[in-house]
């Protein structure tokens, strides 16, 4: 008897070695959503827009994987690690260079395994460079001598693709930049300076450029586009690699599947769901 125990014992020990992901079935998937569109990241400023129902989405996964889903949203997903999960995070969903930057910097693992689409299908997003309504810049090109506000680092459409963007319409931008976190910020800086009699401009985040006066922070008007960056990865979803290769696949397979709900669309305000990356870099 002791040694058919003992057989069981190491065979157990075994299972845990090649099945390090393994859990318990009532275990939740740990779901942290960084997306500026979700309603709880967002206001209802302007109807049917920014409201993103993710708790449906957790819904569905969890119907087709059989397991529970518990979502957290957070701007960071080091803010969702260090006050909300616990240190756990199996799915990340958020604007892309987000969520890479912040994986990097937080030594999480991850593997791209879809893309969302917007309400034009499209899973791109682009920086918008914007100036005060009054200002008489017209183009990019008009901006040498002005005071540019970028985006953070990590925001790909507010920086690396508007430097570019800048780069290749032969405007000069300082070695050391003028950088804001958040759309609003750049808004309202360049209306104040504007009136102080400043040069200056700034990028904005195109999904932003609707909430800016929906929810009151600018008046129509007050800003003016003069240049768009080259489309960017918008809304994208990165699964752990430490979570099983099986449950990798059934997580993808059920984000990929969340298009053929008519109400998950809605609640999602996506017009085809998530997509492959594959299909997502043709957009």
């Amino acid at each position: 008897m002791t040694a058919r125990i003992s057989l069981f014992a190491a065979a157990a020990v075994a299972l845990a070695v090649v099945l390090p992901g393994a859990r318990a079935a009532d275990e939740p998937l740990t779901v942290v959503v960084m997306d500026p569109l979700a309603a709880p990241l967002s206001c209802p400023c302007v109807k049917g827009y920014a409201q993103r129902d993710y708790e449906k989405l957790a819904q569905h996964i969890a119907a087709r994987v059989g397991r529970p889903v518990k979502v957290h949203f957070a701007e960071t997903l080091t803010a969702a690690l260090e006050k909300k999960t616990g240190g756990k995070v199996d799915l990340v969903i958020g604007k892309d260079s987000v969520v890479r930057a912040e994986a990097a910097k937080n030594k999480v693992q991850i593997t791209c395994v879809a893309a969302l689409t917007g309400k034009d299908g499209l899973t791109t997003q682009t920086g918008l460079v914007v100036v005060a309504g009054a200002d008489p810049a017209v183009t990019v090109e008009s901006l040498k001598g002005y005071q540019v506000v970028f985006g953070p680092a990590d925001a790909q459409e507010k920086h690396g693709a508007a430097l570019e963007l800048f780069k290749d319409l032969g405007v000069p931008v300082p070695t050391k930049l003028d950088t804001c976190v958040s759309c609003t910020e750049g808004a309202t800086q360049v209306i104040d300076r504007f009136k102080r009699g400043e040069k200056v401009a700034t990028v904005i985040s195109s999904y932003a450029q609707p909430l800016l006066e929906g929810c009151g922070t600018i008046k129509k008007g007050d800003l003016r586009v003069v240049g768009e960056t080259d489309p960017v990865p918008f809304i994208t979803a990165y699964v752990n690699t430490r979570l099983p290769t099986a449950e990798q696949a059934a997580v993808t397979a059920a984000l990929l599947d969340a298009g053929k709900d008519a109400a998950l669309r809605t609640a999602l305000e996506t017009k085809a769901g998530f997509v492959a990356p594959s299909a997502a870099k043709k957009n």
